[in-house]
């Protein structure tokens, strides 16, 4: 039971999200939402790192990187633990994209959690706060 619960919560999460940036007007691709919203996630990581944690390979990472870095949104800095690496990280530009793209995929949502009963809404408020407690769990350990 618990893993079909599992499967029903990550089916719905993922259709809500893909619904939304569906009908949100974003002035980026979905996949650089995402690669905005990982690196705003992560802070400061190589590009291997980011690859790993977006399930691609490096050289598709590489290419996502470089068209962010062609926008402005994102820059490469030395790493300090390894003087032959480097970092990237959003620049205050990108921070600002990833910004609007959250609010613009939100104001979509928002007439729909306004149709919800009080006592639904409530059930979100509350589903919310444990899901965050989950992945701060895990992301701590």
């Amino acid at each position: 039971m618990a893993d079909a619960r599992g499967e029903r919560l990550l089916q719905a999460v993922a259709r809500l999200h893909r619904w939304a940036t569906r009908h949100a007007e974003l002035e980026v691709s979905p996949a650089q939402a995402r690669l905005l919203a990982l690196m705003g996630e992560v802070g400061p990581a190589r590009v291997g790192d980011l690859a790993e944690a977006d399930h691609c390979s490096q050289p598709t990472m590489t290419a996502q990187v470089q068209r962010l870095e062609a926008r402005g949104w994102a820059e490469r800095e030395p790493d300090p633990t390894d003087g032959r690496a480097s970092l990237v990280r959003l620049t205050p530009a990108g921070s600002t994209v990833l910004r609007r793209a959250r609010k613009a995929r939100a104001a979509v949502v928002s007439p729909l959690l306004a149709d919800l009963t009080p006592h639904e809404q409530q059930v979100i408020d509350e589903a919310v706060t444990i899901l965050t407690r989950l992945v701060e769990r895990d992301a701590k350990a």
